[in-house]
């Protein structure tokens, strides 16, 4: 191994390793290792005070948390080529730490592959550029103003340098992009690519994430994966598509002959995400800004394109499940924010639950959901997605597979939390109840 990893520095003309982990959030958290140093950081890792590296259930007299780079799927930076990122997994006193998010995802995968399976994932980030106006963030394109924005021509074509610049950097990388567009809100954008294994997905969500909003910052711009910075417009989604194989290789999730063209195995896999779908909000959505965009409402461009009900069908975007071809479902409650690492476990885990205990996701819905009245949905018995961060913790809290999945102990800190983050919020005074409230009461 030792010998592989110098021969790709030497090849690569690599002089610096950024030693990254992520924490509860998702965000990516780094030391900058001398290349020169490689094989210290093989053996021994890179240490950080855990207390001061975000949410890792540490204080301050904790020992050492460890990052355990993952050197098979080094990151060469494209813009940067003499700087490799490196993804890893965090150990204390020498034992995995169980509340590392990428440790989580790994033990989940470990318990699928027992089972002979792979998960493939992928996903569609959207995200938004932007420009500070003042003490204001504003979309940064003033031309970018049409009510329907979405498939622009004109405005993907003024964002043409960041967005082959992307680009260009994931074909160099590897990733087998295919495509971009200009999405629904003003100067959102999305950019696909090709999918992979769940941890290969992980890794590169979390690395397009800081890739976007570096080259954002390098042609001036901010970027931004909030799931509702304007509630005029429309939310940033992360929509997962995803799929099992076999030890064969073969995709699970096919049949041909079925009319949507999914095996038995796909639609257990499906109704226990319908099942669990109430939990699985506070990790797919997993900020009190993210039940923004979960609403009904339409913004400006007449459609919210996020789901409310917990219901699946063909390609019908006004669901939790969207089934957008043969052989892989697409979860589309999953927003921006989401911690890539987490997410997966947590959809992983309530698919096999249904598996496990076949359960059934009932008819599929063709419906406009948006449009039809409550009393119609509840004559169907199509449940609702919480509408708070407070009501999912709640759900999250008495899911005992998803709490399982999730490490029990890890399950506790992670809704300890966000149920303060929840606080906060609840606690601060608004501009929208000072403008109703101070002078009419």
């Amino acid at each position: 191994m030792m010998a592989d990893i110098r021969t790709l520095i030497q090849d690569r003309k690599i002089r610096y390793l950024l030693c990254s982990f992520v924490e509860l959030t998702g965000a990516p958290k780094a030391k900058l290792v001398p290349a020169t140093h490689f094989e210290d950081l093989v053996r021994e890792g890179a240490g950080f005070a855990g207390f001061a590296a975000g949410d890792l259930n540490q204080g301050p007299h904790d020992p050492d948390v460890i990052s355990m780079p993952d050197m098979q799927r080094a990151m060469v930076l494209p813009w940067r080529k003499d700087v490799a990122w490196v993804p890893g997994n965090l150990h204390v006193d020498g034992a995995p730490w169980p509340y590392c998010p990428r440790t989580v995802l790994a033990r989940q995968l470990e318990a699928a592959g027992q089972r002979g399976y792979t998960f493939h994932v992928g996903v569609e980030p959207e995200f938004m550029l932007l420009k500070k106006d003042g003490e204001e963030f504003r979309p940064w394109d003033p031309l970018d103003s049409a009510a329907k924005p979405c498939y622009d021509l004109r405005a993907l074509y003024r964002n043409l340098d960041v967005m082959t610049t992307l680009l260009e950097y994931m074909q160099e990388l590897g990733w087998g992009p295919y495509a971009n567009d200009h999405e629904d809100a003003n100067c959102q954008f999305e950019i696909n690519w090709t999918y992979a294994d769940a941890i290969t997905t992980a890794d590169r969500h979390v690395f397009f994430r800081w890739m976007v909003k570096t080259v954002a910052e390098q042609h001036g711009l901010y970027a931004t994966f909030m799931p509702k910075p304007f509630a005029h417009l429309t939310g940033n989604g992360a929509h997962f598509h995803m799929s099992l194989a076999g030890e064969d290789g073969g995709n699970l999730f096919l049949d041909e002959k079925d009319d949507l063209g999914l095996s038995q195995t796909a639609r257990w896999f499906m109704g226990g995400l319908l099942h669990h779908a109430r939990a699985l909000s506070a990790i797919v959505a997993p900020l009190v800004n993210s039940y923004k965009r979960l609403i009904r409402g339409a913004p400006r461009s007449g459609a919210t394109w996020a789901p409310v009900y917990v219901t699946y069908g063909r390609s019908n975007r006004t669901q939790m499940i969207r089934i957008p071809g043969p052989g892989r479902i697409e979860a589309r409650a999953v927003d921006g924010a989401a911690n890539p690492y987490l997410a997966c476990t947590a959809l992983l885990a309530a698919g096999l639950d249904g598996i496990d205990h076949r359960i059934d996701p009932g008819e599929a819905n063709h419906d406009n959901l948006y449009e039809l009245p409550e009393e119609e949905l509840r004559r169907r018995n199509i449940g609702f997605l919480p509408t708070t961060l407070r009501e999912a913790l709640d759900c999250l809290q008495h899911d005992e597979v998803l709490t399982r999945a999730l490490g029990n102990g890890y399950a506790d800190y992670y809704v300890r939390v966000k149920l303060e983050e929840w606080r906060n919020y609840h606690q601060t005074i608004s501009r929208w109840e000072l403008d109703h409230y101070l002078v009419n009461f």
